[in-house]
């Protein structure tokens, strides 16, 4: 059974650890016969480097569907990972590339979505819901039956990525501290982008008599990390992990903005969603874990946050004072 995957966004890091992963991992080398890259930037270091092992890469120009459904076509793919671009029209990029899927005669689509985006309101968090909005596009096509996209989908509701706390490494480094506008009290439970990622390629890899592996195929899978951490917990992990004292610093939203523009080349709507989910965990609504899909999936368990932080202990250990005299 032939399984010929496309990423979508793979000039992102989603994107393209996922397909780094299936490019890289024999397991999944075996179950695969090519994988192809979307991406808006054909030159970046990401997709040349998705190049050399071994994908084909091909540039991805939103505004056109047909021309969007003419470049899956000529990818060959049966699967689509269909990862939403970091940038403010993620939901028409994401609408038109489901819709060129359909076109295309793409038979299995996993789509990239985000935990959190259940309890968002629409006036309050946007950025958050506008998730709902691309999972209905999806999900939709599951009701035609003139569709081949529909017979196989499959969602992963991504927990807040651990990685977005590496932006904070100059407080870390400089001052000892991890600032997050999050409050005192409530709790969330980052993710390593790594485990997003090894889910994805099981569900990408797993073959059924409809497409994906019937374990995974219609499935919801809402990932976040194992542990339910506020913001002196995660900065108590982080201690551990860099044996040296590291302060949560219950900053304000305002300042939150402040610190994202000054030292991130992020994109704006990217901190817009950042800000968004702490506005959630300010509220009590991300009170919760959710592994046991990564469990079921993987048959491993999630990485811990101490083990998160010893990974990126470099980037984040605060320098030593000097001592004076």
């Amino acid at each position: 059974m032939s399984r010929k995957v496309c990423i979508t966004s793979v000039e992102g890091q989603t994107g393209f650890l996922i397909a780094e992963l299936l490019l890289t991992d024999k397991h999944f080398q075996s179950q695969l016969d090519s994988v192809a890259c979307l991406t808006m930037d054909p030159s970046s270091a990401k997709a040349k480097e998705l190049q050399t092992l071994g994908a084909t890469v091909t540039a991805h120009v939103p505004g056109r569907e047909r021309a969007v459904a003419a470049a899956l076509t000529k990818t060959g793919c049966d699967t689509l990972c269909l990862v939403p671009p970091a940038r403010a029209d993620k939901l028409d990029v994401a609408a038109e590339l489901a819709a060129a899927a359909k076109k295309a005669g793409v038979r299995n689509v996993l789509l990239i979505s985000a935990a959190g985006c259940d309890y968002a309101e629409r006036d309050k968090q946007p950025r958050l819901r506008e998730f709902i909005d691309l999972e209905a596009m999806v999900l939709s096509a599951k009701g035609d039956p003139s569709s081949a996209l529909g017979h196989s989908p499959c969602v992963i509701r991504a927990g807040f990525y651990a990685e977005n706390l590496l932006l904070y490494s100059e407080q870390a480094r400089n001052e000892g501290l991890l600032p997050l506008p999050i409050g005192e009290n409530h709790k969330f439970a980052p993710v390593a982008l790594g485990d997003i990622s090894l889910v994805a390629a099981h569900v990408l890899t797993g073959k059924g008599p409809h497409g994906f592996d019937d374990r995974h195929r219609g499935q919801m899978m809402v990932l976040t990390g194992p542990m339910l951490c506020s913001g002196k917990e995660l900065a108590a992990a982080a201690s551990k992990a860099l044996g040296q004292t590291l302060e949560f610093d219950n900053i304000s939203d305002r300042e939150a903005k402040r610190v994202l523009k000054s030292q991130t080349d992020i994109d704006d709507s990217e901190k817009e969603f950042l800000l968004e989910y702490y506005s959630l965990v300010r509220e009590g609504k991300t009170n919760y874990i959710s592994t046991t899909a990564f469990h079921d999936v993987t048959g491993q368990h999630p990485t811990e946050p101490d083990e998160f932080f010893h990974k990126y202990a470099g980037e984040l250990r605060p320098k030593k004072k000097r001592r004076s005299g």
